[in-house]
């Protein structure tokens, strides 16, 4: 009854939110998430109620809510009531969806509640760390949320919520947002209750319930910084993940305004090495200690701005995420240890792209992942998405590229974007038109396959250069040739490419690419 008080006092705010995103050709758009779960120790059974603040797109006659119905497993959810602003409605539990029916109109907003309990199939993992003590993770990217929360599971419909646990009182709870009440209850339980004023998708909204050491090494920005570690890796732990209030900061400055009201990393079960829950990231276990802890925080930290803050409009554009998590990684290093490190790092990254692309030739950009969106965890989406990025920065120079990504932040956070909502701002800002670079570099497959000859002239003492393009689709980009360590650009815009350098007196040493701007394939041969 508590968490009902609490959820019904801020339905007026709901009320007025604008519909800032949603799944198009919805009929709703959730604006809030009120989650109350029980954990028990006793076994994998979990019992949860959704309040959920639904506000109408359409004079609907029935909506569905995201949730997976027990299969044959006994693994699944359960729903034994729904309520409509608190009176039982109708509704109908079919494999992955709970069909409401309302008879709400269009504009209007509702509370729906949904009682329902079950063994997770996934989602919310339920294990033991490595040291053998029980855990409990909240595990959603991309939209394994409704395994275990009944929701809209799709990233444009982001909303603000509520977690209580309710779970033994030898756990600790971390969650998205701030924590409101820790309180005591009967049966050795402990109830733990933590709140986010920010929009988010579902992708990002966890839970983490495990017997942790806690940390608080400092304030950025009057944003506290946190440290949960399991209790026996405390000491190197809590060591490790200090570097996170060095990222901070220089995202802060870099990017723009830090979206929640702390920063919590937690050493934790999930699948990937680690998972950016907004204000909660969860990082693999034997992260703690790990030699790249640092890049891998800076990734997941810079997720807070990109594909927490800013969240793609559907997984397609997973690049506008993993692509500028990559690149902003690639930036921090390269501030904190020098130009150097960024060249090394471009090199290995499109290395890891060319070899992507030997068994699956598609664009950054990819439309025929339909369902299952695993797949699209992929050097595309990562590397190369960053390469652009680089390339783009190089293309436009250091201050408008910085100022465009601060600008699209800024006008996107707390929303969704896609790739042509980035481009506009991008062309905005620049002043250029960027749809060509866009287009090869984005919603094209492959990259730019380069034969470069030369030939040097020793009574002239002149490099003939020719440059041929030999990938089918045609690119535009500027290329960069040292010769003796004098840097050429040659801007290719056809299929090839003839120049003429003055060089010095003897046989030159020619480097193709030398300060690793480029990502396309060479072979150079001397004629």
């Amino acid at each position: 009854m508590k968490t009902k008080r609490i959820f019904l006092s801020l339905g007026c705010i709901w009320c007025c939110l604008n519909a800032q995103a949603q799944v198009p050709g919805s009929a709703i758009d959730v604006q809030h998430y009120g989650f109350n779960i029980q954990l028990n120790d006793a076994n994998n059974s979990i019992k949860g109620r959704a309040d959920i603040a639904v506000k109408f797109l359409t004079t609907p006659g029935s909506f569905h809510i995201n949730l997976v119905k027990k299969n044959s497993k006994g693994w699944g959810m359960t729903v034994s009531r729904v309520l409509e602003n608190g009176r039982s409605v109708k509704f109908q539990q079919d494999s992955d969806v709970v069909n409401i029916y309302t008879k709400a109109i269009q504009s209007t907003t509702k509370i729906y509640s949904v009682i329902y309990e079950g063994v997770p199939a996934d989602g919310l993992i339920i294990s033991t760390n490595k040291f053998g003590h029980r855990t409990f993770f909240g595990d959603n990217w991309p939209n394994r949320a409704h395994n275990w929360l009944p929701c809209v599971d799709d990233p444009a419909d982001k909303a603000t919520l509520d977690f209580t646990v309710s779970a033994p009182d030898h756990y600790q709870v971390i969650a998205n947002g701030l924590k409101i009440s820790e309180t005591a209850a009967p049966g050795e339980l402990k109830i733990t209750h933590w709140a986010e004023t920010a929009q988010l998708p579902t992708k990002v909204m966890v839970i983490g319930v495990a017997d942790f050491a806690i940390d608080h090494p400092k304030d950025v920005d009057n944003i506290p910084v946190y440290t949960y570690v399991f209790p026996e890796n405390a000491q190197i732990g809590f060591r490790s993940y200090a570097v996170a209030a060095e990222i901070l900061p220089f995202y802060i400055n870099k990017v723009g305004p830090y979206a929640y009201k702390k920063l919590a990393n937690v050493q934790s079960k999930t699948i990937f090495g680690g998972m950016e829950n907004a204000s909660a990231i969860f990082y693999f276990e034997n992260s703690v200690g790990n030699k790249g802890i640092e890049e891998l925080m800076a990734h997941e930290i810079a997720h807070q701005w990109f594909g927490d803050a800013v969240s793609e409009k559907d997984f397609h554009h997973l690049w506008l995420s993993e692509g500028f998590a990559t690149y902003l990684t690639n930036y921090y290093l390269e501030s904190k240890y020098g130009i150097d490190t960024l060249k090394k790092r471009l090199a290995t990254q499109r290395t890891k792209v060319l070899k992507f692309e030997k068994y699956r030739f598609t664009p950054i950009v990819d439309t025929t992942i339909k369902t299952d969106y695993m797949p699209l965890l992929n050097a595309n989406s990562y590397e190369k998405g960053s390469w652009v990025l680089h390339m783009l920065r190089r293309k436009l120079g250091d201050g408008v590229f910085w100022k465009g990504i601060n600008t699209y932040y800024l006008k996107y956070e707390g929303s969704n974007a896609n790739t042509t909502d980035f481009k506009e701002v991008m062309a905005q800002i620049s002043g250029q038109n960027l749809d060509q670079f866009f287009k090869q570099w984005l919603n094209t497959s492959g990259h730019p396959d380069l034969a470069v000859k030369w030939k040097y002239d020793t009574k002239t003492h002149i490099v003939d250069l020719q440059v041929d393009q030999k990938q089918a689709n045609l690119y535009t980009f500027p290329l960069e040739i040292a010769i003796d360590g004098h840097v050429q650009t040659i801007n290719m815009t056809g299929r090839t490419s003839n120049t003429h350098i003055a060089a010095g007196k003897k046989l030159p040493v020619i480097l193709v690419d030398p300060n690793v701007n480029l990502m396309a394939s060479f072979t150079v041969t001397a004629l």
